[in-house]
């Protein structure tokens, strides 16, 4: 009788077992293939068994081993690609899921793969480059330790290629005032050792440059990049900045001086480019963005945040505040969440030029006279744009 009782209770366990598991495969057949990815991507970081048996499934295959093998240094371009399409897909999807830990692991991968070359390829650097640029948004959705990732940014720029991988203004929210703190001792120790031109002092003061930039202290940016003059480009670029900074009469009699022009040359002519620079004065750009402008006016925004890379932050921000005023005033709210993505694109525009706090009045001033449309706060919210404190809550 007991050995009926227990084995019907045996059976009894077994069906519920058998029942559980059926409706936890149903469950998972409903999730997108991304989430899947996602959570076993997770949780093989905590157990190892799972991690040996996913590798087992994907024998040779390449993502198994760029993601799985704790050996492998080294990937090829396919190989790298293949991993960074996925990281890609998961943020462009919105998981709510935290995708920080296999976007770090697949830049820390590639930041070995360049230590570890004697001649990294231009391929190689740029992958590094969209590694970087896919953590940093992940943290956007879930940040790190502000320390942790102050030092990760750090040691990433002293022990990589010596190549420019890491913008700090893509980390800057993230990173905070405690954050930047901390990058910026790192920094300043750097530069104490000396060192010259090492690699490693060229590093710390680009880095220097970059904390002036997210902190639009202009007078820093100007006096950085004075060190490097007599160069024509850099010259440029200080006009830019001042420009931006809307100190318009700096900026012509600085690309005077660099051209050895003057305001009225010695035969009464005045130099092409002072002759542009002045455009200023109608805020006009001095180049040709035209490429960027049509790009942003078919909507292909993304084509077009990548052709903006090619010129300076503060030629392409009048662009970026037409196309946001465009999309909000489209009336279409479907449209309001490209808005935000533009917003926050143009936010880090302000940055690169130094001039966060315009980007801050800017802000303001736009959602006042928008501060009806409850959708496009919420998408600004959604997209972690700060509001400014009177719309917060």
């Amino acid at each position: 009788m007991d050995r009926d009782r227990d084995h019907s209770s045996g059976a009894g366990w077994h069906d519920s077992r058998v029942t559980r598991r059926s409706d936890l495969r149903a469950f998972l057949l409903t999730l997108d293939p991304e989430t899947l990815v996602d959570v076993l991507c997770e949780q093989a970081d905590r157990d190892e068994e799972l991690r040996r048996r996913l590798v087992a499934l994907g024998g040779d295959s390449e993502p198994a081993r760029v993601l799985f093998d704790d050996d492998t240094a080294r990937a090829d371009t396919v190989q790298f690609d293949s991993v960074l399409d996925t990281v890609q897909r998961l943020l462009d999807a919105g998981t709510s899921a935290d995708v920080t830990p296999l976007a770090r692991r697949t830049a820390d991968r590639l930041a070995t793969a360049v230590r570890e070359s004697d001649e990294p390829s231009d391929g190689l650097i740029a992958q590094l480059g969209r590694a970087v640029s896919l953590y940093a948004r992940a943290c956007a959705a879930h940040p790190p330790p502000r320390r942790e990732l102050a030092e990760w940014l750090t040691r990433l720029a002293f022990d990589g290629s010596g190549r420019p991988v890491v913008c700090l203004a893509d980390f800057a929210e993230v990173l905070g005032d405690d954050g930047l703190a901390r990058v910026r001792s790192v920094v300043d120790a750097v530069l104490a050792e000396g060192g010259g031109d090492s690699r490693r002092a060229r590093a710390a003061r680009a880095l220097r440059l970059e904390l002036a930039e997210i902190t639009s202290d202009v007078d820093t940016v100007v006096s950085l990049l004075s060190e490097e003059l007599p160069r024509l480009d850099v010259s440029l670029r200080i006009v830019r900045v001042l420009r931006a900074a809307g100190r318009h009469s700096e900026a012509i009699a600085h690309a005077a001086k660099a051209l050895g022009n003057t305001a009225a040359g010695g035969n009464g002519s005045r130099g092409p480019v002072v002759e542009a620079l002045e455009r200023v004065r109608t805020r006009q750009s001095p180049v040709d963005t035209s490429e960027v402008e049509l790009l942003l006016n078919e909507g292909r925004c993304d084509e077009a945040w990548k052709a903006s890379a090619d010129y300076e932050p503060s030629d392409v921000i009048p662009l970026y505040r037409d196309c946001v005023e465009r999309l909000i005033d489209s009336r279409n709210p479907r449209q309001y969440e490209y808005a935000a993505v533009q917003l926050r694109r143009l936010r880090m525009l302000y940055r690169r030029a130094g001039t966060s706090g315009e980007f801050s009045t800017y802000l303001a001033e736009l959602l006042t006279r928008h501060r009806r449309k409850t959708r496009l706060l919420d998408e600004l919210r959604k997209a972690r744009v700060a509001l400014p404190k009177v719309l917060a809550g």
